[in-house]
């Protein structure tokens, strides 16, 4: 066989990575796919709007609607749509301020030692003590309803989390001889952190990240339901839900089908997630 035919023959690193999906990877793919366009294009997907009335009350689902109407006519499934970007990038808000703040912590806990670990360890063990969602409401109430402040509430309940992990990851990787070995070379403390100890160690935590972030979804749909985010008529995937509990026994689908588009944005998060770490780890 001759080196072109090799070349041709050899699978491309996209191929290798696709071989080892499985249909529900694809479909949490898809899934996912369909949220990002929801957030950049969401007319493109709905010709009504999330404020207007588009049809009767209570309108159960059907072809027009396929969501069916809330209790002012409202399209369901355009807000819905509408609510995608407000939901993601409160959570991508929670996320990023835990992983930031975490990372920097667990970092500079693992790496110096002492008394400054002493004091990050006993900060992250009490606020890992107090459930999240709980610590989230007492923050937010603090900070002031909408979805920006229920995002910095709940990055800053997660920045435990990352925080331990870190630090754990850095402990791990800081006695490892490559390592000490470069300590005998001459470099800087600063120069291993950053060459070394850091990129061996951020794998790890950025692996949870699609977790924390299908996490901080629940968490701001909850604040939302709870009154805590936006304030209506905004579209918010927590405040469909808290707004057809009023009619849920009538039109159970104003709960139903926000909750499901909730259920199934989490898992496919979490499952590719999941895929990318396999992969990363093979």
């Amino acid at each position: 066989m001759t080196r072109v035919s090799l070349l041709v023959s050899a699978p491309s690193p996209l191929r290798a990575v696709l071989s080892h999906a499985r249909p529900a990877d694809f479909a949490s793919a898809a899934w996912v796919l369909a949220l990002v366009l929801a957030v950049l294009l969401p007319a493109l997907l709905t010709p009504f709007s999330p404020l207007v009335p588009a049809g009767a009350v209570l309108d159960a689902p059907s072809l027009t609607h396929p969501f069916g109407t809330d209790y002012l006519g409202r399209d369901l499934l355009s807000r819905v749509i509408f609510g995608t970007s407000r939901t993601l990038f409160g959570s991508a808000v929670a996320v990023t301020i835990g992983l930031g703040v975490g990372t920097v912590l667990g970092l500079i806990a693992a790496s110096f030692g002492g008394i400054i670990d002493a004091v990050i360890s006993r900060v992250v063990d009490v606020l890992l003590s107090i459930p999240g969602l709980l610590l989230s409401m007492v923050i937010v109430v603090a900070l002031g309803f909408g979805t920006i402040n229920a995002a910095i509430a709940v990055g800053v309940s997660s920045i435990a989390v990352f925080t331990r992990l870190m630090r754990s990851e850095v402990l791990t990787v800081k006695n490892l001889p490559f390592v000490e070995a470069s300590h005998h070379l001459g470099n800087t403390r600063w120069a291993v952190l950053h060459r070394h100890i850091f990129p061996n160690s951020f794998t790890a935590v950025l692996s949870l990240t699609a977790l924390q972030f299908g996490l901080s979804i629940l968490w701001i749909s909850a604040l939302s339901f709870l009154g805590y985010g936006s304030p209506p008529p905004q579209p918010e995937w927590g405040l469909l839900v808290s707004e057809g509990r009023e009619y849920i026994v009538s039109s159970p689908w104003l709960v139903l089908l926000p909750g499901l588009v909730i259920t199934v944005t989490v898992l496919s998060i979490s499952r590719l997630g999941h895929f990318a770490t396999e992969r990363l780890s093979s």
